[in-house]
């Protein structure tokens, strides 16, 4: 047996420094690094299950090509040549009659490797095909943040065990980040308190010292409250705004119509609980506020995450050891991607696509129409809001679907051609964590089976088809991670860690990293923020809930949904709803409801929980459609209109209807 480092390559922010055991080719145990120094040797429950993954089965292992209708799953394996000739005498048939424009990528984050993830980026800026706007999960609060603080990268999350009062707000990270929850946990010990502000009450809730539960889609209005009360009772830090913060005064004057009792009827939230908050925030000694993504899911959500984050400013948090605000630090990249997506192989400027309209592409009436699409590290058939539009659209003949893929997804069923893919312990790449400061390089430690190629593999091999004579696709895995690393602030020492698998701390940089070189509550281009009532077009009367798509605990996004164990352990899709709301609506536990509304429905598993707020009902996890009864999953109920900021999702934004069935 030997030992190997890694990184856990999966849309997650705590990025797990892992110890991998190999015996005869094959993983036969994953667990935690204890050297990692955020990480710290432990893992989720999901990750233990990394290499029944790896070793399935039911791993693609060569190139496939359909042989009945859309949907069905008959393919018939062929060889790699079959395939590439295949795809690049289709899209040269389809850029002759149509242009590039009338291809479309798709991925996002079924691995977080900064060479994997993007490998495709400068293959379709070469080809001219359609940009995707890559906005499904977190521009709306990355816009909110930037706002305010820029490029900044926040404050140090490992820090967080020396804040006198902890935030954590819009996040359930005893289910989507332990590391986190285990130093908010230190804090505790210490005496400190954590509150957490969510619409339900989560796994994190029930290991907070108080829990403020708040309207979903209201944080904003929470916010403004909670300025308006550190301002009216001068609870803020005046020698930090004087040197360090602009737009205070402008602020100040938009605050007086957001007193405790108005802020009170716009989120629910008692205006003693606003008023009490308020001041154990602006008396802390060094309060530090973990900001969540899933209130951004709003179509306010990027106001929500500019008026959080700035909070802090307002009590000289940012200027404390231990206080603060966290939200991304991908905000601030140390790592210059541009090694890797070459957006200059752009030859002109191209059509751009938001992936959470991807069902309106597929079926709209564009100029041209997107003729075919090339999915990798995603599964749009399941993740991606308007399923019903979005299935209807991967149903086209005239569709040409390539899916680079390791199992037959949900997607996979709708392709023409598949690829088999390797997984992260069978490439080579760098990961830079967006949960904590580390960076960390991997290596491949098992061959690829069968015929499974790399992200960078294959798209190389894509360019050789289409004639693509730049140097770039023809560079090893290796060489590219060696030209992400170049640039990056290392000294040898680091550099002779990172190349043996060891993680690196990366520096941000000092001060604030705006304009003006202050925090900016009043960014000009924002103008003045305004809460405003959302206009539900009396939606609320035929569809009487709020929906929240909460993450599963054993499944990350669709990643997983390939194991029956964990979805055992996971229930199955399911839908919390407060007891009372079953006694009346008649909802029976254990028995199947229908969630619906004007978009369509799907079937759920009734849990009654009193964890959630009369008229709020909670659906956890992403589920295969193949996996769902009635073969759809909550995303059939989830519009695709767009929030206020970054164009991103408004997945937590939706009403339904429940039924009995």
């Amino acid at each position: 047996m030997t030992t190997h480092r890694s990184v856990c390559p999966l849309d997650c922010p705590d990025a797990c420094g892992l110890l991998l055991e190999v015996n005869d080719g094959r993983v036969t145990g994953v667990r935690g690094d204890p050297e990692h120094p955020y990480t710290r040797g432990f893992i989720c429950a999901k990750m233990r299950h990394y290499g029944q993954l790896i070793h399935s089965p039911e791993r693609i292992l060569t190139p496939l090509k359909r042989n009945g209708p859309k949907g069905s799953g008959l393919f018939t394996p062929i060889s790699w040549e079959e395939a590439l000739e295949t795809i690049a005498g289709r899209w040269g048939e389809l850029m002759a009659r149509y242009g590039p424009e009338a291809i479309l990528p798709y991925s996002y984050a079924g691995v977080m490797g900064l060479l994997q993830r993007n490998a495709g980026h400068p293959f379709f800026h070469r080809l001219g095909a359609a940009e995707l706007q890559r906005t499904i999960c977190s521009p709306a609060a990355e816009a909110g943040w930037q706002q305010v603080l820029g490029a900044t990268w926040g404050s140090d999350p490992e820090t967080i065990v020396d804040a006198d009062l902890i935030i954590i707000w819009g996040m359930d990270p005893a289910a989507t980040s332990i590391h986190l929850m285990s130093l908010a946990q230190q804090a505790r010990r210490k005496g400190n308190s954590l509150i957490v502000i969510d619409a339900y009450r989560t796994r994190t809730a029930a290991l907070a010292d108080e829990v403020v539960l708040v309207r979903p889609g209201s944080d904003a209005a929470l916010a403004l409250g909670l300025m308006q009360v550190l301002v009216a009772e001068d609870l803020v830090d005046k020698d930090f705004i004087a040197a360090h913060v602009t737009g205070y005064e402008e602020l100040c004057r938009v605050l007086p119509p957001y007193s405790p009792d108005r802020v009170a009827e716009l989120t629910g939230v008692p205006a003693a609980t606003i008023i009490n908050l308020a001041r154990a925030y602006g008396r802390a000694r060094a309060p530090f506020i973990r900001i969540g993504h899933g209130f951004s899911r709003h179509r306010q959500g990027g106001l929500a995450v500019r008026l959080i984050a700035s909070l802090p400013a307002l009590v000289g948090a940012y200027g404390k050891p231990g206080g603060g605000a966290f939200q991304s630090s991908g905000s601030g990249s140390a790592v210059r991607l541009e090694a890797v997506t070459r957006p200059d192989l752009r030859q002109r400027p191209v059509r751009a696509i938001n992936m959470v309209q991807l069902g309106r592409a597929l079926t709209g009436s564009l100029e041209p129409p997107i003729m075919s699409l090339y999915v990798y590290h995603g599964n749009p058939a399941t993740v991606a809001p308007e399923q019903n539009r979005v299935l209807a659209g991967l149903r086209r003949e005239d569709l040409f679907t390539v899916v680079h893929e390791r199992f037959l997804t949900d997607t996979a069923l709708y392709a023409d051609i598949i690829l088999p893919a390797t997984f992260s312990v069978e490439q080579e790449d760098l990961y830079r964590s967006y949960g904590h400061f580390y960076l960390q390089r991997t290596r491949a430690i098992l061959l690829p089976p069968g015929e499974a190629r790399s992200n960078w593999q294959t798209f190389c091999l894509l360019a050789r088809a289409l004639g693509f004579a730049e140097d770039i696709f023809r560079r090893s895995e290796a060489e590219m991670v060696d030209a992400l690393l170049q640039g990056v602030d290392l000294t040898p020492e680091e550099l002779e860690a990172l190349a043996a698998g060891r993680p690196v701390k990366l520096k941000p940089a000092p001060g604030f990293a705006t304009p003006s070189g202050k925090v900016e509550l009043m960014n000009p281009a924002a103008g003045l923020p305004a809460y405003r009532l959302p206009d539900d077009d009396g939606l609320a009367e035929r569809y009487p809930f709020y929906l929240l798509t909460a993450p599963a605990h054993f499944a990350l996004n669709s990643n997983f949904g390939q194991l029956a164990e964990l979805r055992e352990r996971e229930g199955g899709p399911r839908v919390l709803v407060n007891p009372d709301d079953c006694r009346q609506r008649g909802l029976v536990e254990g028995a199947l409801a229908e969630v619906y509304n004007q978009r369509g429905s799907c079937l759920l598993k009734v849990q009654a929980s009193s964890e959630v707020p009369p008229g709020v009902v909670v659906a956890l996890g992403v589920w295969w459609y193949q996996h769902s009864p009635g073969g759809r999953n909550i995303n059939s109920v989830i519009g695709d209109d767009l929030t206020d900021l970054g164009g991103g999702s408004t997945f937590y934004d939706h009403r339904v209807a429940i039924r009995p069935l």
